[in-house]
């Protein structure tokens, strides 16, 4: 991958930190909720997320989030088309959270949970 395409992927998440999810007041990056973000030879962008459960009912909101999140990008022609794709495996986990987002929420660590 190139070093401009990894800047740009890295100028992606660095805006999906700006995405909170409504119920639990942590960005989508900590949560551990943004399984990749792939973007093509034409700057299109591909963001792999999943969801905290199958049922959520904020799906659509976040969805429009991370649209509104990435628009700056997109304005300055920096990226083109922004296409989110909500996926269910492998199933999201407390595990997939960074210690920040378990500090925020209060989630403690078992041993079993530590590497």
């Amino acid at each position: 991958m190139s070093e401009e395409k990894q800047e740009m992927i890295d100028r992606v998440y660095g805006e999906l930190e700006n995405v909170e999810d409504p119920e639990l007041g942590v960005d989508i990056v900590n949560l551990g909720l943004i399984y990749g973000v792939d973007i093509d030879d034409s700057k299109n962008v591909k963001v792999e997320m999943t969801l905290t459960s199958m049922g959520c009912p904020l799906a659509g909101t976040i969805v429009n989030d991370i649209q509104n999140a990435l628009s700056d990008l997109k304005e300055f022609g920096e990226i083109n088309e922004v296409d989110v794709n909500i996926v269910w495996d492998p199933p999201w986990d407390k595990s997939k959270m960074s210690r920040y987002a378990k500090i925020a929420l209060g989630v403690h660590e078992g041993p079993e949970d530590r590497a």
